[in-house]
């Protein structure tokens, strides 16, 4: 009787077998879902790929599949990066999933839009989570590939426009199935890195399918976790990607891109010598003003200074005592007048001016005068004459003019 083995180990050389077999071990599988079939306890996800002629098992594990940017569905064509092999306890063969994507424009849109609905009912998309860019960053983070297209564009049109930004590069892969991983990576290492002010995530034009890793849940979560203001760059203007509406910015190119995160330098130089034009003008209006106000001030400063009222005083002073001085001397001179004129008019009544003519003074010792009418002989006289004077003794009198 021939040897035989168990079914066990008949399976397990088969599962041997296919594993040896290296186009089995490492394959991109095209196909079309059915019987998709999340399991509620362990996360794993079964399903068959098929096509018009045969069908083929397939599983994908939880971490994979919690890594899909998408929700696979029946009936949506998918390429599917894994391996074949044989699943020994069932005897059945298997093809185990490393990583999904959806294939042809059905099956892309179908996912982009089932994708987007949820993101935008969670409330990733609403303008009210949008953050303005710094008006003028110093440095600015890259999420993109350091070979591609994209990292040329945007270096030259930053360092044109405004060199006073530092690029701080995040290197990461832009496709293939590495490529998620590396831009979250990417995205969360800046992010946390202090000197970034905004992240720029980015690459160059490609097929919806080289673009289609941007549409990612992961991508667009770790994009809406960002505390740092994000803008997104993907493709050309007719490129739309889930990370395009979670991002604060989006720009239809990478260059666009530049021109949006940073002023231009020539600009901004226009604005501030307008600037100083302006600020110059005011301030030489308000130093004519301020020059006007103080000399009329200063004009009523002299108004009101001690100095100034001192001196109107003192002319009006001198004014007065010159009028003071007219008005006596005036008075003097009118003064001198009459006293001339009465000592004129006292020199013809003075008896002394009488005497200086010959005539004589009769008066008694006392002094007092005597008319001649009212002498008596014996009686004793003074004759006084201008220069002289006698004492006399009257001998006889007599009336009228005869004379002994």
């Amino acid at each position: 009787m021939a040897d035989y083995i168990r079914v066990s180990e008949l399976n397990r050389l088969a599962r041997q077998v296919l594993e040896q077999c290296e186009p089995l071990a490492n394959l991109v599988l095209l196909g079309e879902i059915s019987n998709f079939t999340r399991h509620y306890k362990s996360g794993h996800c079964y399903f068959t790929l098929k096509d018009e002629n045969a069908a083929v098992k397939t599983v994908l594990f939880r971490d994979k599949a919690r890594l899909l940017g998408f929700a696979p569905q029946d009936g949506m064509q998918v390429l599917a990066w894994g391996r074949a092999t044989l699943y020994e306890r069932d005897g059945a063969f298997q093809f185990y999933a490393e990583y999904l994507r959806p294939f042809g424009a059905g099956a892309a849109q179908m996912a982009f839009d089932a994708l987007k609905r949820k993101l935008e009912a969670e409330g990733l998309f609403d303008a009210a989570r949008k953050r303005p860019l710094p008006p003028a960053p110093k440095c600015i983070g890259i999420v993109t590939s350091k070979t591609g297209a994209a990292l040329q564009d945007v270096r030259n049109v930053i360092g044109r426009r405004w060199p006073l930004a530092t690029l701080l590069l995040a290197p990461v892969s832009v496709q293939g199935m590495e490529a998620e991983a590396s831009i979250v990576a990417g995205i969360r290492a800046l992010d946390a890195d202090p000197r970034p002010e905004l992240i720029l995530v980015t690459r160059g034009g490609g097929s919806r399918e080289d673009l289609w890793v941007f549409n990612s849940e992961r991508i667009a979560r770790a994009a809406a976790a960002c505390r740092k203001p994000l803008v997104s760059a993907v493709g050309h203007e007719i490129d739309y990607t889930i990370l395009d509406y979670v991002a604060d910015l989006r720009a239809p190119t990478p260059s666009a891109a530049a021109e949006l995160c940073v002023p231009d330098i020539a600009a901004v130089r226009r604005s501030l010598q307008d600037i100083q034009g302006k600020l110059q003008k005011s301030i030489q209006s308000c130093l004519n003003v301020w020059y006007n106000n103080a000399s009329g001030a200063e004009k009523a400063l002299d108004r009101c200074r001690p100095t100034a009222a001192l001196a109107a005083r003192r002319q009006a002073l001198e004014a007065a005592r010159d009028a003071v001085q007219s008005a006596a001397a005036a008075r003097l001179q009118s003064a001198e007048a009459r006293l001339q004129g009465a000592a004129a008019v006292a020199a013809t009544l003075d008896p002394y001016a009488v005497l200086g003519r010959g005539y004589a003074l009769v008066t008694d010792r006392a002094g007092k005068q005597l008319p001649v009418e009212g002498l008596a002989p014996g009686q004793r006289i003074i004759v006084q004459g201008r220069r002289a004077w006698a004492q006399c003794t009257v001998e006889t009198t007599g009336k009228g003019d005869a004379r002994p």
